[in-house]
This record gives structure tokens, C-alpha cells and sequence, in this order.
């Protein structure tokens, strides 16, 4: 039976976004909501974004990954890069993030040019993992068909037995991006449907032009 979405409201008020409010660099005040969301008690995994790819089929993809560090230089997820997203990423390495924060009523849409950290600082996270999180990477050929969910536990079981009493290295088809962002949008939604927003734009010689404000 077809259901109407057409009656779904919401109201956002809970907050408002002005020019004086922003900062000069973008990801500074990327940092500044990424605390708040943190902070507020109300976010669960404020780390969870949105990432868009161009896969090799020419279609647009989007799923969540999560974020694990925010450096100078942009933001680091770890991945197989032998996955859909690390095939689509070898082809055309751009792509636009989404961190929607719905408690706050806010969202930050980022896009960038993706690179691979160096397999030092891949290595040094993969060690900090849990077993399972670095067994799993071994098991699981991402994104490729497999049987059935047997077929997966199955290995995993082999894969304890077999490091019970070895180091797991990380696979040389793990590791991290950076992504290097060059435009930020800032949305904080509004009354009516008004929703402020605000966009930054790198320029050619790497730095940023002021805010421009958009409709909603």
C-alpha cells in the first residue's frame, strides 16, 4: 500500500548560524561542530560520514564510513583498497563527504581530493585495533560475493585458530585515505524552512576565500 510522506514536518529552531559566528579557516570551525556534536550527549558516532564516489559503473555511490582523524591537512578513513569505493577512488579520486549531525540540525558537506597516508601510519592504526577488527579486514574481501554468512564465520574461525599465538600483520590491500578538502558547506537548519548556509571555496593557491552565504 503506497503511503504519503507529503505530511512529514519538522520545525528547526534549535539553533542559528551567522557570518560573525564563522571562522577564517574552514576546518576550524569544522573542528568547533565536530566538538559540539561530541559534546551535546545527544550524537551517536558523531564520526559517522557520508561518503559519495564515482564508481566505474559512471554511477554515483554513498555510504557511511567513519571518520578517524582530523589533521591539518584534511580528514584519514581506513578501508580495503581493493573494495568497490577503493577501485572508484583509484579511477577518480575526488569525492564529497556528509556529516548530518540530526540533533543539532546541522550538516557539513565537504568535498576533496583523496590520497593514501603513508603504510606507517596505516600499520600503526591497523595495530591499535581490536582482534576482531584485524581479523575481519583478513576475512572479508570487501565488497566481492560470497556464499552465504557460514562462509564468512567459518574463515573467521580458521583465522583465530590459525593467530592464536602470531602477530596479525595488516594486508597490503588495507589502509588509510586523506582526504584534502577544497569546499565546505555549512547548513544549520532553520524556521520555515530558511536554513542558513554558508560555503567556502579554496583558492589556486591553496587558501580560503571568505564565506558566501546561499539560499536555503
Amino acid at each position: 500500500m503506497e503511503k504519503n510522506l507529503e505530511d512529514y514536518r519538522k520545525s528547526y529552531d534549535k539553533s542559528e548560524l551567522k557570518e560573525e559566528n564563522l571562522l577564517a579557516n574552514p576546518l576550524d570551525f569544522f573542528q568547533k561542530w565536530f566538538n559540539e556534536a561530541e559534546e551535546s550527549k545527544l550524537v551517536d558516532e558523531p564520526n559517522a560520514m557520508t561518503i559519495s564516489t564515482i564508481g566505474l559503473d559512471g554511477f554515483p555511490k554513498s555510504r557511511v564510513v567513519l571518520l578517524k582523524k582530523i589533521k591539518p591537512e584534511g580528514f584519514v578513513y581506513y578501508t580495503n583498497f581493493e573494495s568497490e569505493k577503493g577501485l572508484a577512488l583509484e579511477k577518480n579520486p575526488k569525492v564529497c563527504l556528509s556529516f548530518f549531525w540530526p540533533a543539532l540540525e546541522r550538516q557539513v558537506i565537504i568535498k576533496g581530493q583523496v590520497e593514501k597516508i603513508s603504510e606507517e601510519e596505516s600499520t600503526a592504526y591497523f595495530n591499535s585495533r581490536p582482534e576482531g577488527s584485524r581479523l575481519g579486514a583478513l576475512v572479508s574481501h570487501q565488497s566481492s560475493p560470497v556464499p552465504n554468512r557460514a562462509y564468512l564465520e567459518k574463515k573467521l574461525a580458521e583465522l583465530e585458530k590459525e593467530y592464536k599465538d602470531k602477530e596479525i600483520q595488516k594486508p597490503e590491500y588495507w589502509g588509510g585515505y586523506l582526504i584534502k578538502p577544497y569546499s565546505f558547506e555549512f547548513w544549520q537548519g532553520r524556521p520555515n524552512r530558511l536554513h542558513d548556509r554558508f560555503v567556502y571555496q579554496q583558492t589556486n593557491d591553496k587558501n580560503w576565500e571568505e564565506p558566501v552565504r546561499l539560499a536555503p
